[in-house]
């Protein structure tokens, strides 16, 4: 017989995984949808309508995948964590609940006018309608951020006994709503979904330029593609050193406010000093990829740099060992490696802007092959380490579902069984697994389309380039 609380881990962390796929698809394309709307309504340009309409549908698409996905979630609270509903709800209830009447009824009122509205309402209401929307979609993130932050470092409340059970009451709303790990976690996620849709934007863009400027065939939205290939670019080259940058000073607040996970994402079993940092780790041992440290990795290490990155400064620095916490630990190989895998991804988005960006400087962005191959090859890598980023977030946290005062074991439904349990995440993984299949169909065969040409557009018939200069 399964172990209700592993089954039910194991579904919220299903569901999650999936369900992530469609926010941040949402969320990365809103501020790319209200920059092609103004720059459609400003200059009158075609190219520009043809990026507005053609990232719309894909915009749409996710909203309507995410909104089906989301609200399973939430249900999963009251089925299978029944005990840290019943404990928190009057904390975490009210973050949800405003982001389905803020956040959603905003998104969902404006998106009908923004899909539907073009040849029936003014510019200056259609441009509204645009920015309502993407509010929307990054309202809603605000909202589930300040649910999980505070489950990350809670504050504000105070636990009572009422009728033999412990509960959360609210005592300083705005200490526990704006804990200071909610900046890192939203400024972090956000800056994250756009750059994914860049990459996912390039890639695409990548596969149809290698097509015609390497392969010679015949594209006849070339100049769409072009185009979006250079507004991604440049995207990625600022987005992914702010997020290593971010992401520096978002562990630095980990190290402080969640020790225990520091060390499990650093592999740090011993209370030391000067701490090295695997920059590259490989495993010299079955053995050593589920229990990772510094005797059982090979790879570049820069010594001190732990501590060093943890204190801010101080290469001497000493970082607290996972064998000195009271607590079990939590599964320290899935928080390290994905730590690992985030960083080099991280680190490759930066390499990937930096290049394309010489490349066209040089003149070579529609020439270099190598180039093309790497954008389409990174197309869901963003996606991948947005994955891996809250898998350290969210594992990285365990035993506690609420850091310090509910573990997850105990926030589990009592009355759940194994069988049950079991049954619902077999019946969610297939539900799941078809939305997602049917959702990458749908995307697909959009793009496959391609952009609307000729009679489709409701501007003038002839294009002016985006990429050649206004």
């Amino acid at each position: 017989m399964i172990d209700p609380v592993l089954a039910s881990r194991l579904q919220f962390a299903l569901t999650t995984i999936v369900h992530i796929i469609f926010p941040v698809m949402s969320m990365g394309l809103a501020p790319f949808i209200v920059y092609f709307t103004y720059k459609d309504i400003r200059t009158g340009r075609p190219r520009y309508e043809q990026l507005r309409r053609f990232w719309t549908k894909i915009f749409a698409v996710s909203f309507v995948v995410g909104t089906v996905t989301g609200l399973v979630l939430e249900f999963e609270f009251g089925t299978n964590f029944a005990a840290f509903a019943t404990m928190a709800g009057e904390l975490f209830g009210g973050p949800l609940a405003t982001e389905g009447m803020m956040a959603f009824m905003l998104e969902a009122t404006f998106l009908g006018v923004f899909l539907f509205g073009r040849e029936r309402v003014g510019d200056a209401v259609y441009f509204l309608s645009s920015v309502a929307v993407a509010l929307g979609t990054w309202l809603s993130a605000v909202w589930i951020l300040i649910a999980n932050s505070w489950m990350q470092t809670p504050r504000g409340f105070e636990v009572v006994v009422e009728d033999g059970r412990r509960v959360v009451h609210l005592t300083d709303p705005l200490a526990a709503y704006f804990t200071p790990r909610f900046t890192y976690m939203f400024v972090h996620m956000q800056n994250a979904a756009v750059l994914s849709v860049a990459l996912f934007m390039a890639g695409v863009a990548a596969y149809y330029v290698f097509k015609h400027h390497v392969r010679g065939r015949d594209i006849n939205s070339i100049g769409f593609w072009e185009a979006t290939l250079k507004i991604a670019l440049v995207v990625i080259i600022v987005t992914a050193p702010l997020q290593v940058l971010h992401g520096d000073a978002y562990a630095r607040h980990v190290y402080e406010t969640q020790p225990q996970k520091f060390a499990a994402m650093e592999a740090i079993w011993h209370t030391e000093a000067y701490v090295p940092e695997y920059i590259v780790a490989f495993p010299t041992s079955i053995d050593a990829v589920f229990e990772p440290g510094p005797k059982e990795l090979v790879g570049i290490a820069i010594p001190g740099m732990a501590s060093w990155l943890a204190s801010g400064g101080d290469a001497g620095a000493v970082i607290q060992g996972l064998e000195s916490f009271p607590v079990e630990n939590p599964p320290v190989a899935v928080v390290f490696w994905a730590f690992r895998v985030m960083v080099a991804l991280g680190m490759w988005f930066i390499l990937l802007g930096f290049w394309g960006g010489f490349r066209w400087r040089r003149g070579e962005l529609f020439e270099d092959d190598l180039l093309h191959k790497a954008l389409i090859g990174s197309s869901l890598l963003g996606f991948v380490a947005v994955e891996v980023g809250w898998i350290v977030t969210e594992v990285g946290r365990q035993p506690w579902v609420i850091q310090g005062v509910l573990k997850t074991s105990d926030g589990v439904s009592a009355s759940l069984t194994g069988m049950e349990a079991l049954f619902t995440l077999l019946g969610f993984a297939g539900g799941y697994a078809l939305l997602l299949a049917l959702y990458v169909y749908v995307v697909r065969r959009i793009i496959r389309q391609g952009p609307p040409t000729g009679d489709d557009l409701r501007n003038a018939t002839t294009e002016t380039e985006v990429t050649g200069g206004e």
